[in-house]
């Protein structure tokens, strides 16, 4: 992925028509151009399994809160929340959390290298509210608990080692964590009104017990410069961490995290933004706005998770809105690459590719009923860009 700044002079594309201009500062917006802009095209109707996908595309149901797993005997978990892929010799492994308080905790499909199910176990028990999480270089799955003081949890989707607590990163309301492996350091979201953007600084690369918790400072702009201080209690104990550092930054509701190429994107969903901190140069902006759309034809709303492709796109998956998952590509379309249908009760999650690239694995945390347990896990097959 190379580094860039969404959305100067974009096309804005949804599944009705594509819009031309610039979201960024305010800038002037254009009339609808032709309808169907983006990388896949228009969506075309929903499939068996209630989803919307371009031309090329087929889903099919993996698992479903409450059910065993098809062709094993594991049952699969309440609210799936953030999740991850992972080699798995010609095989891998998607891991996906259970966002529900208490006995939360991450499970695992493991898949052959045709596709098909193998197997399906738990990695992470008896934890709180476990929403999303990030992927290590060392191939371990970072969950991290949305409560207050909740902790990181490393865990092994290979089901071997059991999980550890990673207390050093900090006790704060946890939502997303990407590594870095240049800087050697992992940036952590805080889903709160007024959170912040933090780093860890681990003291040796690869062992994350032990380390420096940073929180990034900068003005209250859209853009600028920034600094990292480190964060004297990490352990958010008698003050909470995001009140410790004076000149935080703060953000309305930290969610989904994603590192390529010494740029870090993460969401805010209380104000449907995505930031992009340009780490070559300490420097940050707003990436989407979707307050600079005129009203009801912004594409991209509700953001959250959101992960990235090997062809530079981002996979944005939506908590309301529209239910989709949008992407934003390298030369600056932003445009619905899926919709689920029926389910408006609930919000889509984890979205993570395989590691060929071919196949994106997602869930409706609260499929058609909006309970947490009626949460289905999916994939998504088809002509994914290079």
């Amino acid at each position: 992925m190379e580094r860039r700044s969404f959305l100067r002079g974009a096309v804005i594309g949804t599944s009705a028509a594509a819009f031309g201009g610039t979201l960024m500062h305010g800038a002037a917006y254009a009339a609808p151009a032709q309808p169907g802009a983006g990388p896949y095209g228009a969506l075309g109707a929903a499939d068996a399994n209630g989803i919307l996908l371009p031309a090329g595309f087929t889903s099919r149901v993996i698992a479903r809160s409450g059910q065993t797993v098809p062709g094993t005997s594991y049952t699969w978990h309440s609210a799936p929340d953030g999740g991850a892929c992972f080699a798995d010799g010609t095989g891998w492994i998607y891991v996906s959390n259970s966002e529900i308080n208490p006995s939360g905790g991450a499970s695992a499909v493991r898949f052959g290298s045709t596709g098909a199910v193998t197997g399906a176990y738990r990695i992470l028990s008896d934890t709180r509210q476990n929403c999303a999480g990030g992927k290590t270089p060392w191939n371990t799955w970072l969950s991290c608990e949305e409560v207050s003081l909740g902790y990181v949890y490393e865990t092994d989707p290979y089901g071997v080692n059991a999980a550890v607590r990673r207390a050093a990163m900090g006790r704060f309301k946890h939502e997303a964590a990407a590594a870095d492996p240049v800087r050697k350091v992992v940036y952590l979201t805080e889903d709160e009104t007024s959170g912040c953007f933090y780093r860890f600084v681990p003291t040796t690369w690869g062992d994350l017990s032990a380390g420096t918790l940073q929180v990034m400072v900068a003005g209250s702009a859209a853009s600028g410069s920034f600094t990292w201080q480190n964060v004297p209690d990490p352990d958010g104990s008698p003050t909470v961490t995001r009140s410790q550092v004076s000149g935080s930054k703060k953000f309305n509701g930290g969610e989904g995290c994603h590192y390529a190429n010494d740029t870090v994107w993460f969401t805010t969903k209380g104000d449907n933004r995505l930031w992009q901190l340009n780490l070559a140069t300490s420097t940050y902006e707003l990436a989407y706005d979707d307050s600079l759309v005129p009203s009801g034809a912004a594409p991209l709303t509700g953001v959250d998770n959101v992960t990235g492709s090997s062809s530079g796109d981002l996979f944005i998956a939506e908590d309301g809105g529209n239910m989709e998952i949008c992407v934003i590509t390298p030369d600056d379309v932003v445009a619905p690459f899926l919709r689920i249908s029926g389910q408006s009760s609930s919000e889509i999650t984890g979205p993570a590719f395989s590691p060929d690239g071919r196949r994106l694995y997602f869930s409706s945390q609260r499929g058609t009923s909006g309970s947490s347990s009626a949460g289905i896990t999916y994939e998504v097959t088809g002509p994914f860009r290079a």
